[in-house]
């Protein structure tokens, strides 16, 4: 007979999305597990955080590990290795991580959120930490006095990285490739243009990073000139172009794909095209707002879905009279 384990729900990820599911899978009292390398997800790397109601004030770290004490006061395992795939096999998931690991799941949530964008230049994953980062809320202090740093993107990201290193760097170029800024939220506009040392240059992208292996980043070319130079010297590039949904495990599993947005598709209770299978967070479609409370509100729901859906499989083995043991061995050939 096979060892594999099984449980009632594994839930894919470690941001508030994940940590929300296990909290309520954990006082359903099913039998969890949740997989990830990284800890706390965007939340966990976005600074200070001013917007999570109860919380004013708190860093996006902190507010994470609030969310993981709660889980481990539930005694709720966490194995530290991403979800590698998943096997479809009727109403049992095989699930492989990245550490060779096999479980068999009865239902999954997929909460592994979004990679972030590159800019898909020479040099650029060399010189990550040497002139390039992808986080201006970590590492922003590190340029304290320094004479100009940029950060390419249009969003709310990007506009806050700028503010942040204002108050570090001595000049700061905000690079965008269109015209107009009109994503980022209206006060953050209004900070940015009173923020003086500030410099936005529309309708421009980086075309080339500067510097060398031993030096790293010192500047980079630009496709429109800005003060008739097409190059700038700086210190450190900031890249906040935004993060594209992780897809390998919901095109493994033939998950809808929502075309216009390229997020899984969910409906309002987090199910995805496949029963069985729930997601939340920045994956999906379910909502417009990418936001730790929309993405953990998200993962309550989920795993409510994700506990109707065992009872269900369950009884419909209780009726069939089907043991736990003999379906483990079924779903692993033995």
């Amino acid at each position: 007979m096979s060892d594999i384990k099984q449980v009632d729900v594994l839930i894919a990820g470690q941001g508030a999305a994940a940590f929300a599911a296990g909290l309520y899978a954990a006082r359903y009292q099913m039998s969890i597990l949740i997989v990830g390398e990284l800890f706390g997800g965007e939340t966990a790397i976005g600074g200070l955080i001013e917007n999570y109601p109860g919380q004013p004030d708190i860093d996006g770290f902190d507010l994470m590990m609030k969310f993981k004490d709660q889980v481990d006061k539930l005694d709720t395992p966490i194995a530290y290795s991403n979800l590698e795939s998943v096997t479809n096999n009727g109403d049992v998931f095989r699930a492989v991580l990245g550490d060779g690991t096999e479980i068999d799941a009865l239902s999954i949530i997929l909460a592994v959120g979004r990679e972030r964008r590159t800019l898909d230049l020479p040099n650029e994953a060399e010189w990550t930490g040497n002139g390039v980062s992808y986080c201006s809320t970590c590492d922003a202090p590190l340029y304290r006095n320094k004479e100009a740093a940029a950060v390419v993107g249009g969003g709310n990201a990007a506009v806050e990285g700028a503010i942040l290193l204002a108050k570090y760097a001595r000049t700061v170029y905000l690079i965008y490739r269109r015209d107009k800024l009109t994503r980022p939220e209206p006060i953050l506009l209004k900070v940015l243009e009173q923020t003086d040392n500030v410099k936005v240059l529309y309708s421009t992208e980086v075309t080339e990073l500067l510097g060398s292996d031993e030096t790293g980043l010192t500047g980079i070319s630009i496709s429109k000139q800005w003060e008739g130079q097409n190059q700038l010297s700086i210190d450190g590039l900031f890249v906040e172009a935004g993060a594209d949904p992780r897809l390998e495990i919901p095109e493994q599993l033939g998950l809808d794909i929502n075309s216009e947005t390229g997020e899984v598709h969910v409906d309002k209770n987090q199910r995805t095209s496949v029963e069985g299978i729930y997601a939340a967070g920045d994956l999906t479609d379910g909502t417009e707002l990418k936001q730790t409370i929309t993405a953990a509100s998200q993962g309550a729901i989920a795993a409510l879905s994700s506990y109707q859906h065992t009872m269900e499989v369950k009884a419909k083995r209780q009726d069939a009279g089907i043991s736990e043991a003999a379906v483990v061995s079924a779903s692993s050939g033995d």
